[in-house]
Order: structure tokens, then C-alpha cells, then sequence
């Protein structure tokens, strides 16, 4: 972006075109942008998991026993840093790889399924370039459409009569058998437009959460409301009320 303003600057100072270049207004929301996409979503994201898990304990116990792997089973800590990592056994590597993917699973099973309950964005939109057709409908080119993520997330006729309630078990086979239509999980969008930051969103709400729990437990206030409401993101209306306890 420094590099397209500065030719755009040096164009504006040569009478020469801009078109290739930034005005200081795309720039500042260019930068708006990449803030709110990486934090206000991720951050709005942790915030539903801390109070889901405080609703369901048990989940919480088997979210910190993925916390606690890198105390338990990490190999790295068995051994100072000039010692040879050669000495590391096949075995080891297997064993202690396959108890971490057990966890992961685990992990990942509960951020989707919060995902899916308390979406960051609710709604997100679609534009037509082109003259193009979904199933039955002919759109024209130039169409607004609005893809809306929270009731497509709790309707019953695609993730079952328990569509309201905390399962994570349902994403045990994966995002594609979670529901009754392979493509109904969409909280980073699908296809070429897809969220660029899927990947990164997703590594660091679980880093995050696994900070919290290896020195915490938490339980809901008893004063705290389920009141989800929406300022662009979707959070809770009087907060997250958790009471925290250390470990």
C-alpha cells in the first residue's frame, strides 16, 4: 500500500493519471479492514467459547487436556536444547503424534461447533459479475445476494432437531458430515472468495484458549444473560459474565 501511494503521490505531482495508485482514503481502509478481519472476529470468537465451555464443564475439562499436552507429552520439553534431537525415538515421535491428533480433534470439534452457534459475521454478502444460475434460478448479472450464516447455522432441517444445542460431537467426521448438506458450514465463506485468514483465525483462537486453560477454569456469573445481539459482530449484549478461578 506505501508503494501504490507513493506512485500515486508522485503521479498527482506529475499531472499523470492515478489509476494505478491508493488515495490516502483507500489506504486508511485498507488498514481498517485487515484490523477488524484479524481481531474483532477472532477476539468476538474466543469471547463465545469462553462462555459455551463455562455453560458445559465437561467440555472444558477435555479442551484443557490439550492445553496440558504440551506439559504431559511435549518431547521437546523432555530435553535441553544441546542435547541431539536424533535421540528422539520413531516410537515416541508416533506415539506422542498420535495422542496430539486426538486432542486437536477434540479441540477443533468445539471452535466449530461455537462457530456455528455464535458466528462472528452473521450474514455475509455475494455480487453478481456475470449472468450466472443456482440450481433452479437464473440470476442477472449485477444481483446483491445475502448468504444469512445464522439461521442457515441453526436450522433444524439441515443440522437436526438438536440444531439449538451445544453438540460438538457432530463435526467428529469433519466439517463436509457435520450436517445434512455437505456445504451448509460457512462461517469463513466458501469458494474463491473465501476468508484468507481461515487458517491463521484458526490457529490463533486455539492458541489463545489454550493459554487461558492451562491456568484457568471458569464458570458463568450467576448473573450472566443470554442475550446475543449484533454491532457488526455478533456478541453478547451485557457481556461475557465469566468467573474465572486459577488453577
Amino acid at each position: 500500500m506505501l508503494q501504490s501511494n507513493s506512485k500515486n503521490y508522485l503521479h498527482k505531482n506529475a499531472r499523470e493519471s492515478t489509476t494505478n495508485g491508493m488515495s490516502i482514503e483507500e489506504a486508511i481502509g485498507e488498514c481498517k479492514l485487515f484490523y477488524f478481519a484479524g481481531q474483532e472476529t477472532t477476539s468476538t470468537w474466543l469471547t463465545w467459547t469462553m462462555v459455551v465451555l463455562a455453560m458445559h464443564p465437561n467440555w472444558q475439562d477435555k479442551r484443557r487436556g490439550f492445553s496440558n499436552m504440551w506439559e504431559e507429552h511435549s518431547l521437546l520439553r523432555k530435553y535441553e536444547p544441546s542435547q541431539n534431537l536424533r535421540s528422539i525415538t520413531f516410537y515416541h515421535l508416533l506415539s506422542n503424534g498420535l495422542k496430539w491428533k486426538l486432542k486437536l480433534l477434540q479441540v477443533t470439534m468445539i471452535m466449530n461447533e461455537v462457530l456455528r452457534l455464535y458466528p462472528s459475521v452473521i450474514h455475509q454478502f455475494r455480487h453478481t459479475y456475470k449472468e450466472m444460475k443456482i440450481g433452479g434460478i437464473t440470476l442477472p448479472a449485477g444481483v446483491e445476494l445475502m448468504l444469512p450464516t445464522l439461521l442457515i447455522n441453526h436450522n433444524p432441517e439441515l443440522w437436526g432437531e438438536d440444531a439449538e444445542k451445544f453438540r460438538p460431537d457432530r463435526f467428529s467426521e469433519g466439517i463436509m458430515n457435520a450436517s445434512k448438506d455437505q456445504e451448509v458450514f460457512l462461517p469463513f465463506g466458501w469458494g474463491p472468495r473465501i476468508c484468507l485468514g481461515q487458517n491463521f483465525a484458526l490457529i490463533k483462537a486455539k492458541m489463545a484458549l489454550a493459554m487461558i486453560l492451562q491456568h484457568f477454569s471458569f464458570e458463568l456469573s450467576p448473573t450472566y444473560a443470554r442475550a446475543p445481539y449484533t454491532i457488526i459482530t455478533l456478541q453478547p449484549q451485557h457481556g461475557a459474565q465469566v468467573i474465572l478461578h486459577r488453577i
